[in-house]
């Protein structure tokens, strides 16, 4: 049952209300209140709170998820920030990995290409 409310909030991008998802799928508040709580812990749905008709409910979202969002912070390009975890007794002026992240953010490019770009700039003032 989880899945058809899935379903039918994923189908309606400008939301669902709550109190209306329960009679389309012909269940019991009760019974919708426990799928919602479910999808809600699952990160699946977002609810913002409504009042309709003097009624307070929830206007249900799907959640998309493209990656967790736990370690948003830590991602640019879709590369972990460099520093995480790192054990390495380094200058941050003087971190390649760090420098390449940066430039990577900047640039909007990845890897091996935004380090050229770093020593091509570095060669270029001297």
């Amino acid at each position: 049952m989880s899945m058809e409310a899935l379903d039918y909030i994923k189908s309606h991008p400008e939301g669902v209300l709550q109190s209306d998802l329960w009679k389309v799928l012909k269940i019991d508040s009760r019974k919708c209140s426990r799928i919602v709580a479910k999808l809600l812990k699952d990160n699946l749905v977002t609810r913002e709170v409504q009042s309709a008709d003097g009624i307070r409910t929830y206007r249900l979202y799907y959640a998309e998820k493209t990656r967790g969002r736990r370690f948003d912070p830590l991602l640019a390009v879709n590369a972990f920030e460099p520093c995480a975890g790192c054990i390495e007794e380094c200058v941050p002026e003087h971190c390649a990995k760090l420098s390449e992240w940066i430039f990577s953010i900047v640039m909007g490019v990845e890897g091996e290409v935004a380090m050229d770009i770093i020593y091509q700039e570095k060669y270029k003032e001297a």
